[in-house]
């Protein structure tokens, strides 16, 4: 398994200007091996298309590939050709498939003439002397940059990408780790995602105790976030300005550390319950056909869930948890209590009625008058949507009345510069 850990290189960095240098130079023999690529394909069609090889020799020569190290260089030509594979290959899956697709493939194009790329030093790129010293050593760098992985036969060194952000660019440090054995056993727990309830969590577990997570703070730092920028904006004419980039990253940074902090508590509260499968609830194109009103499009938008998918199910794996993703269709209406049959999107019978119905955001109430919070409800049903029989006989009788866990104190302060 892979693993990546991340470090902010800011502007005040002492090799800031050389990486801002070099991430430049990739832009530009990026779109210089773009435009060939391109213009071959207008003139000779898709089977004269150049791959890798032929593209290293067009271009190995040129100043825009000796303007960096070799290595790197390689990189970029090799995502480049990557683009252009992946292009064609949507193209044909679009030919035969058009509904799963938002719209028509379209062309790689150029970066933008100021803009920057990516920076890849393979394992080759990168100096060995440092590596069994917590210290990475990329080529052509006058810099050893610390790491706290400690890299050797435990944990093998694959690849650093330098990616370029806002103001800032941001050293990812790719590692490889041994798997983890998963977990053989019938406990299981499931998550319906949120937005003042960013996790509802529910278990098969005998007596397990429901658990909601307080999305509220993440609430809160997008409608400041989105104020405040309002305001930036309106009094500038620059709508990309130091001061709103700043700003932006702020706000970014404290959002992935709320859900670092919250994606850690989850998995270790299952892990200590044994827990060997969780069910994430997740719908294609959920946030594209969204239509909440508009407050509510804008809150729930905003949430990065499938960043917190991608933390829940690496961190899982990491503790020999198997992650699910599951369609949960029709989870919020139907009375998981009154053991409800759950149809899936698309194919949902006409005579299909609910046992109960969500009153308000926040409260389910079956048939028999029995209340209780509806995201729990929600949670329970997509559980028993991936596992039919994941409860025996009896034993839908479960704790409805969640616990709510605030992990708000956890996360920095949100910082305004000016």
């Amino acid at each position: 398994m892979q693993l990546v850990e991340r470090r902010v290189i800011k502007s005040n960095h002492q090799v800031y200007k050389q990486i801002d240098e070099m991430s430049f130079a990739a832009k530009n023999l990026y779109n210089a091996a773009t435009y060939i690529v391109r213009q071959s394909f207008f003139a000779l069609g898709q089977s004269n298309v150049p791959k890798y090889e032929s593209l290293y020799h067009m271009m190995k020569n040129s100043l825009e590939y000796k303007s960096l190290p070799a290595k790197v260089s390689q990189q970029v030509l090799k995502l480049v050709a990557q683009n252009w594979t992946s292009f064609f290959a949507a193209i044909f899956e679009y030919t035969k498939e058009p509904y799963k697709f938002t719209g028509r493939p379209k062309l790689p194009g150029y970066l933008q003439k100021d803009g920057r790329y990516c920076l890849v030093f393979t394992e080759q790129a990168t100096s060995k002397k440092q590596l069994g010293q917590e210290l990475i050593k990329l080529s052509e760098i006058d810099y050893c940059f610390e790491t706290c992985v400690k890299l050797g036969k435990v944990n093998k060194y694959c690849q650093s990408r330098i990616v370029p952000k806002l103001n800032h660019y941001v050293l990812e440090i790719v590692y490889e780790v041994s798997n983890v054995p998963v977990l053989d056993n019938n406990s299981i727990a499931a998550i319906d995602f949120g937005v003042n309830n960013l996790m509802a969590i529910t278990s098969n577990v005998p007596g397990f105790e429901p658990v909601l997570i307080n999305g509220r703070p993440l609430k809160s730092i997008n409608q400041f976030y989105n104020s405040k920028r309002a305001a930036i904006t309106s009094s500038n004419a620059n709508k990309s300005s130091n001061r709103l980039k700043r700003f932006t990253t702020s706000r970014n940074h404290k959002v992935k550390d709320y859900l670092h902090y919250n994606s850690t508590y989850v998995i270790n509260l299952l892990s200590e319950l044994g827990i060997s499968k969780l069910v994430l609830g997740k719908n294609k194109g959920w946030k594209n056909r969204i239509n909440i009103g508009a407050i509510n499009n804008q809150s729930f938008v905003q949430i990065p869930h499938a960043q917190l998918i991608d933390m829940l199910t690496y961190k899982g794996a990491m503790k020999g948890i198997q992650v699910i993703i599951q369609e949960e269709s029709y989870t919020s209406k139907a009375s998981f209590l009154n053991n409800d049959f759950i149809p899936v999107y698309g194919n949902k019978p006409v005579d299909w009625q609910p046992s109960g119905k969500r009153i308000s955001r926040g409260l389910y109430v079956t048939n028999n008058g029995i209340a209780f919070n509806a995201d729990i409800n929600g949670s329970y049903n997509i559980l028993v949507k991936a596992f039919p029989n994941a409860f025996g006989i009896g034993d839908r009788e479960v704790l409805v009345t969640p616990r709510k866990v605030n992990l708000e104190g956890h996360a920095p302060t949100l910082v305004i510069p000016f």
